[in-house]
């Protein structure tokens, strides 16, 4: 029985990861949609520069809130 709990304690672990995964395609996405924003219009830097490191920084949070949930799990339950 105990190797159930194990088992299921890692896919408990593998899913939080999926945080961390979704965390780096919205990094990707953020970045991407700030870089054609200069592209087009590079006098909007002072506007777009804060907003786009405020919403990485939230963005990674997401992440770092995944990766604290694995850790927990893995080493606590």
């Amino acid at each position: 029985m105990n190797d159930f709990g194990e088992m299921g304690k890692f896919l408990a672990v593998g899913l939080a990861g999926l945080g961390m995964a979704g965390a780096g395609v919205g990094l990707g996405i953020l970045g991407s949609g700030a870089m054609n924003a200069l592209g087009r219009n590079p006098e909007a830097r002072d506007a777009i520069a804060p907003n786009m490191i405020l919403a990485l920084a939230f963005t990674e949070a997401i992440g770092i809130y995944g990766l604290v949930v694995a850790i927990l799990l893995i080493f606590v339950a």
